[in-house]
Parts: structure tokens; sequence; C-alpha cells
């Protein structure tokens, strides 16, 4: 059950080694940022030490280096291609009471809801329509009144849904830490990715932050990767929601946990992901982030994040505006949510920002459409591949891949076969000629004549008809 635990009980986060390397790096010359980027397109990764080095940087000309070396490392290891999914949340009941959330138990103002199995797959129809094949389900924390037995009935249910040709083919997950015989139960409805954030990695500022509920337990949500892991669940994802402390501190301490991970199971995260504060109703810390991080700040630390663990996808939420997010995709940035509903129902009720009801602010309020020929006009590939998932390519399998840099031999033609679906589906005019001019200049860069030729076949056979082929 979940306890409680002073900080130098936890030894996978090291506070005072943190804190003594922000400090000891805050002014790094100009030299050793430059050896630490050169050092970074070896695709090793960085330590500690390195990245805080780079956390520090003010002079722009550096950042500018930092922001191009991000991009390399990106481009060498995934490719160009970007990964779409939407969320889907089922419930917005919560037992706990963070103070940045809409959804917190002392928000009397919030409309709650628990959606039915019937109404979680008219959701899925409408997801289905704007072409998405992968989704993030998520639901508050109420064991009352959204339980564990009725989210694995949701995801089997998600995963019955089809419309057409269309059906979902990857559920990742962010929900509560589980139990190990819970998670155990998880992995059995065959999900892809848990994710879960320690939203502050801070144990005094988590402390302030969750004064109720079982999230106050900071070292049951810490192990939570741990006891997944340990249930065969070997992908998965860590998170902070930057603006609670300070942000070179949360992403320090991330890849501390990363490394633990790696050390532990030999697999790190297969996902980071970066929120940042956002306005939310009766959230007072949500209105008045106390550690705020500015759009130049954030886009640092998704460079920094990129270049020291270059084998993690990186994910950004509709939480940011388009334009910043258009800006991110340079930085490292390999996920994205579009059309994005982040309240029970929001797709079949068509509500864009429903204070009374969602999690947070959402700024990119594009529709899936719009984001998607925005993406290609940027020259990047639209992804809903879930090819590795569905041929075993997780965990350990996957950063044998990731690491050196092959994994993009299958991500590349996956992500333009499934270009070529959504075209072909759900794709205007506008859109279809963009796309299919984008397949035609990304085809040369697929590494082998072999893995061409039959790319070239399996897109001829979509344009036939035939759907769901992969690598």
């Amino acid at each position: 059950m979940p306890h409680d635990i002073k900080t130098e009980q936890i030894p996978i986060i090291r506070e005072d080694e943190i804190h003594s390397l922000i400090q000891k790096t805050e002014k790094p010359p100009q030299a050793r940022v430059k050896s630490i980027l050169a050092k970074a397109l070896e695709l090793k990764g960085l330590d500690l030490e390195e990245s805080s080095c780079l956390l520090n940087i003010r002079d722009e000309n550096l950042l500018e280096e930092l922001f191009q070396t991000a991009l390399q490392v990106k481009e060498q290891i995934y490719g160009n291609r970007l990964v779409l999914f939407a969320p889907l949340y089922v419930s917005n009941y919560c037992s706990n009471n963070c103070l940045y959330c809409g959804f917190r138990k002392d928000n009397r103002e919030m409309k709650r809801k628990i959606l039915t199995i019937e109404e979680i797959k008219e959701e899925v129809k409408i997801i289905l329509g704007q072409g998405h094949k992968r989704i993030l389900m998520l639901m508050g924390e109420h064991p009352g009144r959204c339980a564990f037995d009725y989210f694995l009935e949701a995801v089997r249910a998600v995963y019955s849904v089809q419309s057409g040709q269309s059906s979902i083919r990857r559920i990742n997950v962010e929900i509560a830490p589980l139990t190990l015989d819970e998670f155990k139960e998880l992995k059995q409805v065959k999900i892809g990715t848990y994710t879960v954030f320690q939203e502050t990695y801070h144990y005094e500022t988590y402390k302030k932050m969750h004064p109720t509920g079982i999230k106050a337990d900071y070292w049951w949500r810490l192990t939570a990767m741990d006891r997944a892991q340990q249930s065969g669940i070997d992908d998965v994802g860590i998170g902070a929601l930057f603006g609670l402390y300070d942000y070179r501190f949360e992403v320090l301490a991330m890849f501390q946990h990363a490394a633990y991970l790696d050390k532990t199971y030999g697999t790190g995260p297969h996902t980071i992901s970066i929120p940042r504060l956002e306005p939310a109703q009766n959230a007072p810390v949500a209105l008045n982030p106390p550690y705020p991080v500015s759009d130049m700040d954030f886009k640092k630390l998704v460079a920094v994040i990129r270049v020291s663990v270059p084998y993690t996808g990186m994910i950004l939420s509709t939480r940011e505006s388009a334009e910043l997010r258009q800006e991110l995709l340079n930085l490292g940035v390999s996920q994205i949510s579009a059309g994005s509903r982040t309240n029970p129902g929001g797709y079949r009720e068509g509500m864009t920002n429903p204070e009374d009801e969602e999690q947070f602010t959402v700024n990119d309020t594009r529709s899936t459409g719009e984001v998607i020929k925005d993406v290609i006009r940027q020259g990047f590939v639209p992804s809903f591949c879930t090819g590795c998932y569905r041929m075993g390519r997780t965990g350990m399998d996957f950063m044998d891949l990731a690491k050196p840099g092959l994994i993009k031999s299958f991500c590349l033609p996956n992500a333009l076969l499934t270009l070529k679906e959504y075209l072909i589906d759900y794709g205007d005019d506008e859109t279809r000629s963009l796309g299919d001019a984008l397949i035609e200049r990304e085809l040369p860069d697929i590494p082998t004549q072999t893995t061409l030729t039959e790319t070239k076949a399996r897109l001829q056979r979509i344009e036939n008809g035939e759907r769901d082929i992969y690598f």
C-alpha cells in the first residue's frame, strides 16, 4: 500500500547532487559547451554534469548551436517523422487534491463525468474519423467512481471498435500508479506504453502540491515504473510538469530516473513528456506558477533532453500554442497530440475549451487535419505507426535499435505507409497533394534498396485498398 518516505531514503533521485551540479555549472565556458555539443553528436547521450552545463546556457549564439545539435540528433535517431496520437479521457472524477489540476477534489465547480462503455465507443469512432490509429487513455484517480476494473473494460472496448477499415491499433495508458498485480492485469489487455508523470521530482515541492489523496505519497508514485517493469510492461514513459519547481532540477532528476531504470531493468523510458503549467479551473498554482518557464527556457530544456537521452521519444501536448509547437518540432520533439479534448466526452460534444470539465487549458485548438497539413508543410512525416509494438520491438529490443540510430530503418517506411493510408482515407485534396509529394521526397532516404523496393510495393498495395501494412 502507499506509504510516506523521507527524501534521504530515496536513492533514485539524489537532490543534493542535482543542486550542486546546477550551482557548479552556473556559467559554463564557451569551449566547454562546444565540446559537450560535439560529444552529443556521437549519439551516446550525456552525463548529468554535461546536461547541467547545457541547461545553464544563456548566450544566444550557444543556444542556437544547442538547437541545431538537437535537430541533428533527432534526425539521426528518428529521421524526420513525427508520431501523432489523440488523448481519450474516460473520467474526470478524482480523489486527490493537486493544487495545479482542474480535476482536483476541491474544485466544486467541476462537472464530473464518467463515460459509459457505449459513450467510450462513440468517442473512439470520432477519433478514428480524424484518422488516428493510436490513443492515450486517461482518467482521474478515484477508486470508488472509476475503478481499475472499469478501466480494463474501457481498454477492451476501445480495441473492439471498428469503423470501416479503421480501428485503434495501440492504446498507451496514463493512469495513477498501480500495484504489481494490477500492472500484470494491465499488461494482459495489450497496452502499449504505460506513462505516469512524477509532476515534480523535488520532494518538498511534491508534498506541498499534493496535500491529500493517494497521490500525496511521493515514493509510491516514483516507484510506479519499477512495478510496471517487474510486471512485464517494458515500455514506460516518464515526465515532469514544468513550472512547479526549477526546470533545471526537474530535467536532471528525470535523467537520474531514466538512468536508474536503464541500469536496473536494461531499458530506459520509451518516452519523456514535457507538459508546462497551463491555467485550470479553481487550480491556484496553475494560475500563478511558482517557477514559470519562459518560452526560451522551454525550448532550451527540450533541446537538452534530446541531446542528453537521444534514444527517448519526446511527447508534446496541445497545452502549447500552435506556433510554439511548430518551433519545438525542430528541437527534438518526436510525438504530438492533435485535435485533443481533455474532458470526458469532449470529442462527441465538440467543445474546444470546456473549462468546467477539462483538466487544463488547450492552446493548440487546430483540428487533426490542420495539424497534419502544417506538419507536412514543415517537411515532417506524420506517422500513425504502431509497428514496433506489434512486432515486439519494445523495451530492451527497442533500445538496442534506438540507441545506435537503427530504429529509423523501420520508422521511415512505416511512417510513409501510415501517411499514405491517411491521405487516401481522410486527406482533403490539398493534403493529398502535399503528402504524396512528401512521400516521393522521402523514399530515397530509406537506407537499403531492398527495403525501398518493398516499401514502394506496399504503398501500391495501400493504393489498391489494403490497410494496416507495416515492417
